[in-house]
């Protein structure tokens, strides 16, 4: 199917943040290396020295429309390809928008925007951004005040793609058995990580350890000096916040305003974090099952949503119904259908229908809620997130776990986390057989930073709320907002957590300490 402007822009609002881990999300560790020396990347020409170009183009092949008085400039600029030798003259391009109001005035100056991931698209994000209030993009004021800037971060999208990983190999791991009981159908799912990892090794080699998240955060440093901004204001979202994290420990003087939504807890190790997110995942699914029961009127599935969902993963592995499009309906489809709508409420009722007509012999509608979150198309094709995702998540990791502790892990998080547990556990077996060398990033306090507003979600399932006092204080800077709402992500999806970022990010006012927003 192919997706009209308002249902693009839909899908856009509930999975610009959703691209988070391997099988899962999967946050990787970092060790304590902030001692390190490392060398400086250098600042831009002059004030805003890039050579802008109108690229209108692009929210209009995105969304099939550009936001009214918007205006879409486009530039790339060089970074060394290793910011620890930049001195050997190779580099990465970096392609950056900028999007400005035709109604700017008051200018303060450029916020800088990541959207999680790793591997997701600041461009694309920053084009959906743009179309304001409308669709949770942001709000008029932000726009009128700055320029807003997108970047693909190294390795993402347009900013030099890493791509190694088939279309193919790409539904198979997503169609994959989330939960293998057998040893053969965890040998399989074993041997198919083994591949991605040795076609990816083969093609990169020793360049994948420059994925890194520090290296991206030195990125960001001279995007902030090749756009001519004296101080960093910034705002990243789920993985974002490990990239601002990163940011602000190597750069705290460089920092005007930092908004970190969906906060990642940096030194929590690849197996505590994920564990996490399967208790997190869990804890959303509860919430839904008891949305379901609370209105059988929108959700087909009451009263009882799990039973529903693991009745319908036994009767996928015994039977699998075949899609339009060919694809069997197999379980690890169907899970991924709940993964994508348990990263906003708004997909809920999206969720209780397309399991509903599932269970009536149509899969359909829970391919189209999967495809959201595996950025699958139309036509079978897949972009750079997961490949992305790998080389970032597996550079940074400096944990490393056997296919042996996988299974393992996986048959103890069974009894724990019975939907959620397997998945996460077997989402690791990516890193297990990635070839590259580790470079963690650093995981201590942004000594001299302002203050950096750390936003939490309590009904959050990919990063746990529990995180978000955990990264606040690591920083020491940081000061915590929560938002009592569902989803992955606060900012800006009600009025009281609107006007505390805005304040900040406009007139530096920093929230209220341990400021509550409900939330209605």
């Amino acid at each position: 199917m192919r997706r009209t402007p308002h249902r693009a822009l839909a899908a856009l609002a509930a999975t610009m943040l959703a691209v988070s881990g391997c099988s899962l999300p999967v946050f990787s560790p970092g060790g304590d290396n902030s001692a390190r020396e490392r060398q400086q990347p250098g600042g831009g020409t002059g004030p805003d020295s890039l050579a802008w170009r109108n690229c209108a183009e692009i929210p209009q092949q995105l969304y099939g429309q550009k936001a009214p008085r918007m205006r879409y400039e486009c530039a790339t600029i060089p970074v060394p390809k290793d910011w620890n030798n930049p001195s050997n003259g190779q580099t990465f391009e970096l392609a950056l928008m900028r999007v400005r109001s035709t109604q700017q005035k008051d200018r303060i100056g450029s916020l800088l925007i990541n959207p999680g991931g790793p591997g997701g698209s600041g461009i694309d994000t920053a084009a959906y951004l743009s179309f304001g209030p409308q669709v949770q993009g942001l709000p008029t004021e932000i726009l009128e005040r700055f320029d807003v800037i997108g970047f693909d971060p190294r390795g993402v999208s347009r900013s030099s793609p890493v791509k190694c990983i088939s279309d193919a190999d790409l539904d198979a791991s997503y169609g994959s058995e989330p939960d293998p009981e057998t040893q053969a159908e965890f040998d399989e799912i074993v041997a198919l990580n083994q591949r991605i990892g040795a076609e990816c090794g083969t093609k990169y080699g020793a360049d994948l350890p420059l994925f890194s998240t520090e290296q991206a955060a030195r990125d960001i440093d001279a995007i902030r000096a090749a756009v001519g901004d004296e101080k960093l204001t910034y705002l990243g979202y789920s993985y974002g916040t490990l990239l601002g994290a990163t940011y602000a420990q190597l750069f705290p003087q460089n920092i005007r305003a930092m908004v970190l939504d969906g906060a990642v807890d940096p030194q929590q190790g690849m197996v505590a974090g994920s564990e996490s997110q399967a208790k997190g995942f869990e804890r959303a699914f509860d919430n839904f099952s008891a949305w379901c029961r609370a209105t059988p009127a929108q959700c087909p599935i009451a009263p009882d949503a799990r039973a529903t969902l693991n009745e319908l993963l036994d009767k996928a592995r015994a039977n699998p119904l075949r899609g339009a499009d060919g694809r069997e309906a197999t379980a690890g489809w169907i899970f991924y259908s709940a993964v994508a709508a348990l990263y906003t409420e708004l997909y809920w009722p999206e969720l209780g229908k397309a399991l509903g007509a599932l269970r009536d012999g149509d899969p359909d509608p829970m391919f189209e809620l999967a495809d959201t979150y595996t950025s699958r198309t139309d036509q079978g094709e897949y972009d750079n997130q997961a490949d992305a995702l790998l080389a970032v998540n597996c550079a940074d990791s400096e944990e490393k776990v056997t296919a042996e502790q996988v299974r393992t892990l996986q048959l103890e998080w069974e009894k724990k986390y019975p939907l959620f547990g397997p998945a996460l556990a077997m989402g690791m077996l990516g890193c297990a057989f990635w070839p590259g060398a580790r470079d963690p990033y650093p995981t201590g306090a942004a000594q001299g930073a302002p203050p950096i507003v750390v936003v939490g979600t309590v009904g959050d399932p990919a990063t746990p709320y529990e995180q978000t006092a955990v990264l606040a204080g690591m920083l020491g800077t940081g000061q915590v907002l929560t938002w009592e709402g569902e989803g992955h992500t606060a900012y800006p999806n009600t009025r009281c957590i609107t006007q505390a970022v805005d304040g900040y990010l406009i007139d530096l006012e920093v929230p209220a300490k341990d400021l509550r927003c409900p939330a209605g």
